[in-house]
């Protein structure tokens, strides 16, 4: 196909006589995504257009296209309730376009670009519940390669607080041909395994490095490796592993200096990782299945903020790294030297309050309780002189 014979796709265009385009909810680095109306079905959709082959020499393009049915084949794979779902691969003019399960939501990337960070307790949630999905997709073979807050997508509307992830788009099966050129990184480098920034194969453990960076942004306010507009530096300060320590990760601390240990022999699995998020998000007297299997929630006026007895801090070795057994990290209780400070759950770093409810839901409003009793207690007064004065009419 020729590039005077391609249209550019818009609003109303009808992808493979079945998907018609709405409007363009996203992008990445394959191509845009659109929401769509699937026709035959009658149901909303997410159709990822790859970049197009107009332009491209046939060997070029006939890649692409396996790059993509590619991504539909392992996406496909993985069927978790904490992973998008992957409806179909549809060919429009020879190019392939991804059908997609769509979610309205918002990533993390952008609740925390409005908020500056997220409650310890929901970013463990957040990540017991795609650690679940990960893990169940290491079992299968596939590696994602790319998780990073962007990626991470929390629903909105009736299926509220619901978590998954998202962008298979470079993730790889272990079975599968490998489609990148030799010597080429691929990923979000903030967010790599300093494995994978020295050009290293990729692997399970390098998932686990990757959503540990995640989940130290969401509490921290800023990657592990701090934030640089030279990708080259960044990806140099990865390389070496070398971490600025957490300092607002409370209870998560210890889960996530195991997660972000450098060598990745010594890192846990990505089932460990799911038990012990899980456990932190629970506390200690919680119910772990409860918190892989239900929607986020924010904090309700009446309930308590989310406090452990203690701290948990990982065991070191002798170079100070810490440890981790063959059978995962091991965790050990610190006794608090003071009373721990408990912020308001939903307070926020970048800014006193965020301008919109996260997840759609508004703020505690903490002198509403007092409004009630004062009401409550101005009632009881006014019915018992009705009553008084009821008795005094009666004896008269």
């Amino acid at each position: 196909m020729s590039a005077s014979d391609y249209r550019v796709p818009g609003p109303d265009y009808l992808v493979a006589g079945r998907y018609r385009l709405r409007s363009k909810i996203g992008g990445g680095g394959m191509g845009a995504v659109w929401l769509a109306h699937d026709t035959l079905l009658d149901r909303e959709v997410a159709v990822k257009q790859v970049l197009s082959v107009a332009g491209m020499t046939e060997d070029s393009a006939a890649q692409m296209r396996q790059r993509a049915m590619r991504e539909g084949r392992i996406a496909a794979r993985l069927s978790h309730r904490n992973a998008i779902a992957m409806h179909d691969v549809a060919l429009e003019s020879g190019e392939p376009w991804l059908v997609m399960e769509y979610l309205p939501s918002r990533s993390v990337a952008e609740i925390l670009h409005q908020t500056g960070t997220l409650p310890v307790h929901q970013v463990a949630q957040i990540g017991a519940q795609i650690a679940d999905a990960m893990t169940e997709a290491h079992t299968a073979g596939i590696l994602h390669r790319d998780i990073k807050p962007g990626n991470i997508l929390i629903a909105e509307g009736r299926n509220a607080g619901l978590v998954k992830l998202t962008d298979f788009g470079i993730s790889r099966s272990k079975d599968d041909v490998q489609l990148t050129q030799t010597g080429v990184i691929t990923g979000t480098p903030a967010y790599f395994a300093p494995e994978v920034a020295r050009g290293e194969d990729p692997s399970e453990a390098s998932d686990v490095y990757s959503l540990g960076s995640t989940l130290f942004t969401a509490t921290e306010g800023e990657p592990p490796f701090g934030i640089d507009d030279n990708s080259l530096v960044l990806l140099h300060r990865v390389a070496r592993g070398e971490i600025n320590p957490p300092k607002r990760s409370g209870q998560l601390e210890g889960a996530l200096l195991a997660m972000l240990e450098p060598s990745p022999a010594r890192r846990p699995t990505m089932a460990e990782v799911r038990d012990r998020l899980a456990q932190v998000a629970a506390g200690d007297n919680g119910n772990t299945a409860m918190i892989l299997a239900s929607p986020l929630d924010r904090p309700s006026p009446g309930r308590p903020p989310h406090r452990p007895p203690t701290r948990r801090i990982p065991t070191t070795t002798e170079s100070g790294l810490p440890a981790v057994t063959s059978s995962g990290p091991r965790w050990q209780d610190a006794a608090q030297t003071h009373p721990p400070v408990t912020p308001d759950p939903w307070q926020v770093t970048q800014h006193s309050q965020p301008s919109a409810p996260v997840f759609g839901l508004q703020p505690p409003q903490p002198q509403s309780r007092h409004l009630g009793l004062a009401a409550a207690v101005f009632l009881v007064f006014v019915v018992l002189a009705a009553i008084a004065i009821t008795l005094i009419a009666v004896i008269r």
